[in-house]
This record gives structure tokens, C-alpha cells and sequence, in this order.
């Protein structure tokens, strides 16, 4: 797994966090109950419509360069401005294929472009026809912003706790026997255990799931006898940002676009539907001389999720797509039209939107 920014040994870590413990006199506090839990569901509809505005990509630094180098450019400029087609071709462009897209940075003010109806998933390319086309594959596609002296923590333990936040997408959303149904134990035991309203939710989400016990408010798992993943990769696309929080912890909050190519769990199925996601987790790495904390562990501040074409009002404790067939039967959701690679808005604004009365509307999967 890829990892951003710089890290330090488990052993030097654990070794500030019990000298931190030590050198206070306070007694530390139990985490509050903080946990907020919101969930909205979107049905995908099959005929995406057209009209969607260009995302453009952050823009490259300039750095200055020798002249032959700016010669070579100006030549390079007057070879597109003659010949687009051709010089499309030599980067892959002519059979529809694009550029990854630089790492979000900051939240995009237009939604991605809309890809050509006609290009439908397939096993070998079940992104096809879809902005995901140009995200990046599993952490790859999740920025680390740089790492900075913030709160209790220096820049090497921010950077440490930034690390482990990733590693908890992964475990969490990207690990392959998670996605098959299996328990994350990995993600699970990155969670403060003391924080016990979360514990409890933990406790019946996967026992008994529900509307407010649901395990995909944080993870994302797929019944294997009734659907299997694509290939090996899911697209990502979303990044990382912190700030001081409360009693002087780094709150870092995550908000990350998921997509999961998946088939038909019977052998020889090869109709390919995609299911996106898209959950906002908000965690405190606490400062243990002043909460109550393992050493290693986050407490959960906030977590959101909206889901299309991952099952709508079925608290299964799986995600449950649908395929064409099934989309012919039950028809359009009541709710709003939403694009679900569209990421200008925050969830607490996409959430409002949704709302909390029926299905909603993808406008493309």
C-alpha cells in the first residue's frame, strides 16, 4: 500500500504517547459520544443524460527553463494547434482514453465531464464511460496534504496519524476481504475502544444492521453469492485536511469517492455494474493525557455516506447493486437527481439535498 508523508517507528511513537501520559497529573476524560451517523442512498438509472460542465484539473507550476526548452514548447504549442487529432493520438487520447487527473487539493467547483453514453462497462475495462476512468487506483487516488506541528502533535506525529488515517481507508473500504463481506478487523482496532457509543454501534452493525446500526456508514462489504468485484482495483478519488480540534487534538477529516466495479456472483456473468460511494469520516487523534485513549487509536467524530446504486432503504449490512434487469423492474427513485462523481458539493450540502424521504436518481453510474 502507498503511503504519503513521513513516519515514524511504531516503537518511538508508543514511547511519546506513554511519556505523555506520564507527564500529566489531570486525570484524562472519556471521549464524548460524538458519532453522528447520516446515510442517503441513490438508485443509478441506465441513460446517463449529456451536458455536464468540464472539470478542469489544477493547473502545473511554472519554473523557469533554458531557452532551447522554451523553443521546443513554442514548436510543441504550433504541432497541437496544427494537428490536435494526431498529437491526441500519440498519449492515448484517440480511442477515448485520458490523462489521470492531478490529486484533489482542495474541492472541485464544477462536477467532471460526462463520458459517451455508448461506451458501456466491460470486465476488461468496467470503468469505461465513466469519470473514474481518470482517478486514481485504491490510496493512489487520496491526497496527504503535507504535515505540520498542529495541536499536541509534532510534525512527525501528524504525519504518523495521517498515515494511519489512511491505512484506515484502505482497511476499511479498499481491503479485498472486507469488500467479500468479511469483518474489518484491521479498520476496527484503528478505533478508539473506549469511545463506547461507537463501540456499541460496532457491536450490533454487523449482529443486527439496521437504519442506525448500518456497517456501510463506514465500510464497504458485498455479499460474495451475490455479486463478486471486477478485476482488482477500485478507483478513488478525494483527500485528507486537519486542523486543531477539541483539548488540542488534530481532527482530521476524510472525504473520499469510491467506485466498485462488480459483476454477477455466477460463473460466466460479464454484465458489469458499478457501485460508488462516497463517506466523509471525521476523526480526533486525541491527546491521551487528556482523553481516555489506546495508544495508536482515533475517536470517531462524524461519519457520512451516500451510496448510489448500492441498495436503497435495505439495511442488509451489504451493498446490494443492481443490474439492468433489476433497474427495468423497480424503476426511477422519487427522490432528487444527483451525479455521483459530482464532488463540488459537501456532503452536509449533498445530504441536505437528498433529504430524507425516498430514493434518489443518479443521472450516471
Amino acid at each position: 500500500m502507498g503511503k504519503g508523508g513521513a513516519s515514524i517507528p511504531d516503537e518511538e511513537w508508543e514511547r511519546f504517547l506513554r511519556e505523555a501520559e506520564a507527564g500529566t497529573q489531570d486525570a484524562p476524560e472519556e471521549p464524548s459520544a460524538r458519532a453522528r451517523m447520516v446515510a442517503r442512498r441513490l438508485r443509478e438509472e441506465p441513460a446517463p443524460p449529456e451536458g455536464w460542465r468540464t472539470h478542469q484539473p489544477a493547473r502545473r507550476r511554472r519554473g523557469k527553463g533554458w531557452y532551447v526548452v522554451g523553443l521546443l514548447v513554442a514548436v510543441g504549442l504550433l504541432v497541437v494547434a496544427l494537428a490536435p487529432g494526431r498529437v491526441a493520438g500519440w498519449f492515448g487520447g484517440g480511442d477515448g482514453e485520458s490523462a489521470p487527473l492531478a490529486a484533489e487539493s482542495e474541492r472541485p467547483d464544477k462536477p467532471p465531464a460526462t463520458e459517451a453514453a455508448s461506451q458501456l462497462p466491460t470486465v476488461e475495462q468496467p470503468f469505461r464511460g465513466s469519470p473514474a476512468t481518470r482517478w486514481g487506483d485504491g490510496t493512489a487516488g487520496i491526497q496527504l496534504p503535507a504535515a505540520r506541528a498542529t495541536g499536541w502533535m509534532s510534525k512527525e506525529q501528524v504525519a504518523q496519524a495521517l498515515d494511519r488515517t489512511r491505512d484506515f481507508l484502505a482497511a476499511s473500504s479498499l481491503d479485498s476481504g472486507v469488500l467479500r463481506g468479511e469483518r474489518p478487523t484491521k479498520a476496527i482496532a484503528l478505533i478508539n475502544p473506549r469511545q463506547q457509543d461507537v463501540q456499541d454501534y460496532l457491536a450490533t452493525a454487523f449482529r443486527a444492521p439496521s437504519r442506525e446500526n448500518d456497517p456501510l456508514l463506514l465500510f464497504s462489504r458485498f455479499e460474495k453469492a451475490k455479486v463478486r468485484l471486477v478485476g482488482d482495483v477500485v478507483k478513488t478519488r478525494g483527500r485528507i485536511t486537519y486542523r486543531e480540534g477539541e483539548r488540542g487534538a488534530v481532527e482530521v477529516t476524510t472525504d473520499v469517492t469510491y467506485v466498485y466495479p462488480v459483476v454477477r456472483a455466477a460463473a460466466g456473468s460479464d454484465e458489469v455494474a458499478r457501485t460508488i460511494v462516497r463517506r466523509e469520516v471525521v476523526m480526533s487523534w486525541d491527546d491521551p493525557a487528556k482523553v481516555v485513549i489506546e495508544r495508536g487509536t482515533f475517536s470517531l467524530v462524524s461519519y457520512k455516506v451516500d451510496t448510489t446504486n448500492g441498495g436503497c432503504d435495505t439495511f442488509t449490512g451489504y451493498l446490494t447493486p443492481e443490474f439492468n434487469a433489476e433497474r427495468t423492474a423497480t424503476g426511477s427513485g422519487d427522490g432528487p437527481e444527483v451525479d455521483p462523481y459530482d464532488r463540488s458539493e459537501s456532503m452536509d450540502a449533498r445530504l441536505r439535498e437528498a433529504g430524507e424521504a425516498g430514493c434518489g436518481t443518479a443521472t450516471r453510474s
